[in-house]
């Protein structure tokens, strides 16, 4: 479906974050409650990850203006994972435009989890959507480079640009994920037979593996959430990352298919675009006013933080973030 928006400027409605005083108790807040929940399991299907300490927890929020509140193991390094994918693409959106890239990769929730062979297969070689992994590697195949040194240095450069700080590849998740992706492999050669990748495939695979290797920490995925949030500007660098139409998009696809299998009970009960990762990561980004990020590594059955979908709804709900939620106006209550 397209919508004929040429020559019309987009209206933009949000409201702020509360004083620094109240966010910073109800982040604390969020920690205390949550701290002791033992329900989920790491990783262990890739072995760096399986090694991780399951009681590390941690909680950031930052908002668009530059303030950032941080608790717990908020400081504490992990591999980015998918998370990246949010970021990558926005990236690409960015250097290709809106109409390539939707083209190529989709928007619309697969309904089958992340790694579905079967999704590709019914919608005749069709990723449907970035956030996935077929839509994921079909994203980075586009990433501008002329070899895979090039595209890995632009993957790596971009998303440092969004945490405002150099981001760090972890070489033992990397080498980890690298002996046990065969199934990415064979994702990347099926796109590769409906001509989703023009490009060598397992490159392609080595430079996903390497982005979702990148060590960052749930205070850095606050920070570029709230760039997300913010028309694209961080807010601690202040550097224009992204265009604010492509963080729009961004922003659009993660609502959809951001918790993969799980995104419409999440946008129902969190109401928030969000994007989660293996190694215990969540952003979730509420726009004009900022973002979350926590980390824990227990994992439900469908990849995502336990703690952190807690810690993530609770904040939603007390900071007022839910961007479906709206309170009856002054003028049509009942007057005295």
């Amino acid at each position: 479906m397209e919508l004929e928006v040429d020559g019309i400027e987009q209206a933009v409605s949000t409201g702020a974050l509360p004083g620094w005083e109240r966010v910073d108790h109800l982040v604390g807040s969020a920690y205390e409650r949550y701290r002791s929940r033992t329900a989920g399991a790491v990783a262990d299907y890739i072995p760096a990850l399986a090694r991780v300490d399951p009681d590390l927890f941690g909680v950031a929020v930052a908002d668009v203006g530059g303030r950032v509140h941080t608790i717990g193991a908020a400081g504490h390094d992990f591999s980015i994972q998918s998370i990246s994918k949010a970021f990558v693409y926005a990236l690409v959106c960015d250097a290709l435009g809106h109409t390539v890239v939707a083209d190529r990769v989709g928007v619309d929730n697969t309904g089958f989890g992340f790694n579905s062979v079967i999704a590709i297969e019914l919608n005749n070689g069709h990723p449907m959507n970035p956030m996935v992994n077929a839509g994921a590697l079909a994203t980075t195949a586009l990433v501008p480079g002329e070899t895979p040194a090039a595209q890995w240095e632009y993957i790596r450069t971009g998303v440092s640009r969004f945490a405002g700080r150099f981001l760090e590849l972890d070489g033992d998740v990397y080498q980890s994920e690298m002996l046990t992706n065969q199934r990415n492999k064979a994702i990347a050669r099926l796109l590769e037979s409906y001509g989703r990748i023009t490009i060598d495939p397992l490159d392609v695979v080595d430079v996903y593996t390497r982005q979702c290797s990148l060590l960052v920490n749930a205070r850095d995925l606050a920070i570029m959430g709230a760039t997300l949030a913010d028309g694209g500007v961080n807010p601690i660098s202040g550097q224009q990352v992204v265009s604010p139409h492509v963080c729009q998009d961004t922003l659009s696809v993660l609502a959809a298919a951001g918790m993969y299998q799980r995104s419409g009970e999440w946008l129902y009960e969190i109401g928030l675009p969000a994007k989660s990762g293996v190694a215990g990561g969540i952003v979730a980004v509420a726009p004009g006013k900022g973002a979350i990020g926590t980390f824990s590594p227990r994992l439900d059955e469908a990849g995502n933080s336990v703690r952190g979908q807690r810690a993530t709804a609770y904040l939603s709900r007390t900071l007022g973030l839910n961007v479906f939620a709206s309170a009856a106006t002054t003028r049509h209550l009942p007057q005295p």
